[in-house]
């Protein structure tokens, strides 16, 4: 009986292994990224420039030097160190950011700045601790983009993505669409049906780029490959009419902790990162693009060593004396009056 039950505990623990070694852990949906060459295991991988430019005020206004961390080498604030994105790839109306040691004034400023700016409210300030204190620092951005395609595309019937059970929404260029729509798309190039990419102009001068790739790089490669491709392209750059053109409408809303930024000692100074967060809302239609981004970082002092109590070794009472030299006292004395041992 017991060779019985130990047999089937065996096999329930190896039939385990297998089950977890073989599926894993499910890949998230959606996985906001910290920088273009992150690398994601996640369905959906979403980069905003938003957290480097908090990051940016970090380095660059607070702690005057890259960020590193005591004992722990972390591969986001390596990539983020770089710098690879900044204010100065944006137009100035297209974001807001305030740094400074965190009070509720702050707060205040900041919220009636991106109001200002934007005639928007935060979804993250109310989350950070406002109350003032050495060494804490909060630093925001607000990233905003609205804009409209120079012309509407059709409404297309819905259809399957990627073999889906369900069915999405889509819009485009099909062959009833009327009008000069066409002219409001460039083909960057086509090599074949799964390789792929689109320009599309917007009354903002913002440029919509949308490439079909089975390659599984970081976003920053898959950029450079795409306009690579562009470069040495044959193909021809016209949306004729015969083209057709068709992509899902996206809208979502999802917010990343950048939790492993978090409570590590920064090298050469005596703050800690507390809290990073980014939050990315983002919807695209067959009119245009509504993109709304926010990102803060708060800092604080690391916890100091705790005080250690003075410890006082006073013999003012019964004690013991031992002289050694190997391996056993030569020596013992216990002391119960010290004064009678006093000349």
């Amino acid at each position: 009986m017991k060779k019985t039950l130990t047999l089937l505990l065996v096999g329930l623990l190896v039939l385990c292994g297998l089950s977890a070694s073989a599926f894993g852990k499910k890949k998230a949906d959606l996985e906001i990224l910290p920088t273009m060459e992150s690398k994601s295991g996640a369905v959906n991988q979403v980069w905003v420039g938003t957290f480097q430019l908090v990051w940016n005020d970090l380095i660059n206004e607070i702690l005057k030097q890259p960020v590193e961390f005591k004992g722990y080498k972390s591969e986001m604030a390596k990539e983020l160190n770089k710098q690879a994105f900044t204010v100065e790839d944006l137009s100035e109306n297209a974001y807001y950011k305030k740094w400074g040691l965190t009070s509720p004034e702050l707060k205040t400023e900041i919220e009636q700045g991106i109001m200002e700016k934007f005639n928007e409210k935060s979804a993250i300030l109310d989350g950070f601790d406002w109350t003032p204190g050495d060494g804490k620092y909060i630093l925001y951005a607000m990233l905003k983009k609205d804009f409209e395609y120079l012309q509407p595309f059709d409404k297309l019937k819905a259809d399957k993505f990627k073999g889906s059970k369900g069915k999405v929404q889509y819009f485009g260029i099909d062959k009833k669409t009327k009008g000069d729509v066409r002219d409001t798309v460039q083909v960057l190039f086509y090599n074949n049906k799964k390789d792929f990419a689109l320009a599309i102009k917007t009354r903002q001068n913002d440029t919509v780029y949308l490439y079909r790739t089975d390659d599984e790089k970081t976003l920053d490669k898959l950029y450079l490959d795409m306009m690579k491709k562009y470069r040495i392209s044959t193909s021809n750059p016209r949306f004729t009419q015969s083209d057709e053109f068709k992509a899902p409408n996206i809208d979502f809303k999802s917010e990343r902790a950048f939790e492993e930024l978090c409570h590590k000692q920064i090298k050469d100074s005596d703050l800690i990162i507390d809290k990073a967060i980014e939050t990315v809302e983002f919807k695209m239609d067959n009119e245009g693009v509504k993109l709304k981004s926010e990102a803060g970082i708060a800092t604080m002092k690391s916890m100091l060593e705790p005080k250690t109590e003075t410890r006082k070794f006073y013999f003012n009472d019964d004690y013991v004396i031992f002289l050694q030299e190997k391996d056993k006292p030569y020596f013992a004395l216990r002391v119960t009056d010290a004064k009678k041992l006093q000349k």
